[in-house]
Formats: C-alpha cells, structure tokens, sequence
C-alpha cells in the first residue's frame, strides 16, 4: 500500500469521525475507528481523542504485530478492534461508539442476550443482522476481548452491556453506514416498545441475507 493509499484512508477517518461526531453519535473522547491495512497493520484513531477533532497526521499506525509505527498512541481499547479481526479476516474496518440508543437497549434488564433488537426493517438485517450482547466489563478488562472474540466469528457487529456497539464491515463505509442503521434501529426499538410492532419473518430475513451477504 502506498504513502499515498494510506494518507487517503487517514483522511476518510477524519471525515468519517467528524461526521459521527457533528451528529451526537459519539460524543466527548468516546469512540473509535480503525482500518486494516495491506501490509496487515492497521490505522486506528489515538486514545482520549475527540471524533470531532482528529489530525489524520496522528492516527496510530500498527504493524502486523500491534506495535506503534507512527503516529500518537492508539485507543486504549484497541484490544476490541484486534479480537474482531481476529475472528473476521475479511473485515477492513470497525467502528465503536457509546451512541445513546444502542447503549440504551443494552441496559435494558429484558434484552435478549442473543439477539438484542428484533428485525424491524430490512436495511437492519442488510446491514447488522443479529446483534448479540457481550456481558458487561469494566473498560479495559482484557477478558472483553475473549468475550467479544467468541462471537465476532458469527457477527459482524456486537453490543457490549451498558457501554455500545462494535461493529465490523468491509469497508470503512460499510462499518459506518451499519453503525448508524444499528443505531437508528436501535432507537426505533425503544419508540415501538410495549407496541407489539410487526417484525420480519424468517422467510423475510432469509431472502434478504440471500440477496444481500454482509461480510
């Protein structure tokens, strides 16, 4: 990959963190991107870093093996990004947010452990599919890895108990686009509760992901 192919991924992650940013789905230093790259190292966004506010010259370059070349420090959470791509090689980039409706339905005492939000539309199973909940750690645990890792080979996307959504996709703009339709789904799902709203059917969703294979 050359200089310049690696400047241009640096650049979509600062346009990408802006725009997560600008429209309340991360918020203060919360949050994270990172991107693989050819020579299997990767680009992710520095720890205590605002979304908002990234310099493309200081996003933490990794080798193969996870060491820093360039740039400042990576995010402390880094560990969630290596235990995703571990299990799923053909990913090119996560995203992590503590966006509020996701972190909403992962609080709540009733969510299905296996399946968090039901199938409301179509563009969730296109984009996200089932979204199983990873039970709760305290931030940095590196047992979270193990925990994530497990289901990261079946899921590209994961919901962490009372902390947000990991989601895993081609492309960068894949991961993006399916961490806002999780997220808008999301919210969707706490409008309809207590409404018995109608879900798509296993015929429904079975033609979708026929059609439509997410990574």
């Amino acid at each position: 990959m050359s200089c310049h192919d690696i400047n241009r991924l640096r650049e979509q992650v600062v346009v990408y963190g802006q725009s997560l940013f600008d429209r309340g789905l991360t918020m203060g230093s919360s949050g994270n991107i990172s991107v693989r790259l050819e020579d299997g190292g990767w680009l992710m966004t520095p720890t205590n870093a605002c979304m908002g506010r990234l310099d493309p010259a200081k996003l933490a370059r990794l080798d193969a093996n996870g060491n820093l070349v360039d740039g400042d420090a990576p995010t402390k959470e880094s560990f969630l990004h290596m235990a995703m791509y571990d299990e799923r090689p053909q990913s090119g980039a996560i995203v992590h947010l503590h966006s509020t409706h996701s972190v909403a339905v992962s609080c709540l005492p009733e969510t299905d452990p296996c399946d968090c939000i039901p199938p409301l539309t179509a563009y969730y199973v296109m984009r996200v599919g089932k979204l199983p909940l990873v039970p709760y750690h305290i931030p940095g645990d590196p047992a979270l890895a193990g925990a994530v890792q497990g289901l990261a080979g079946k899921h590209s996307a994961v919901l962490l108990a009372n902390h947000g959504p990991v989601v895993a996709g081609k492309t960068l703009e894949a991961a993006v686009y399916a961490t806002e339709e999780l997220e808008e789904t999301a919210k969707l799902f706490l409008l309809l509760r207590g409404q018995n709203p109608r879900v798509l059917s296993a015929q429904q969703i079975a033609d979708l992901e026929a059609r439509f294979p997410r990574d």
